[in-house]
């Protein structure tokens, strides 16, 4: 079972990162979004969507942040 903030890799093109969003739906086709790491010049590539039954967990350790403190909800959504 996948878990937020474990590494994983999808089985069909390799694509690794570390899942930091999970979506149930009701149909059954659960995903989880998969972020990879930075690249070597500090430039971030995009986190994707993938079918859960396509991932294999790489790392079972688990990268959990502590958001007590500054969760969020009490600022206000940017306005563009």
């Amino acid at each position: 079972m996948i878990q937020l903030g474990q590494k994983v890799k999808d089985k069909i093109t390799g694509f690794t990162g570390v899942i930091t969003g999970v979506c149930d739906y009701l149909s059954g086709c659960n995903q989880a979004l998969v972020v990879p790491p930075v690249k070597a010049d500090g430039s971030y590539t995009e986190g994707h969507w993938f079918d859960v039954q396509r991932l294999d967990v790489v790392d079972a350790a688990r990268l959990v942040l502590d958001n007590g403190a500054t969760p969020g909800c009490d600022i206000p959504a940017p306005i563009r």
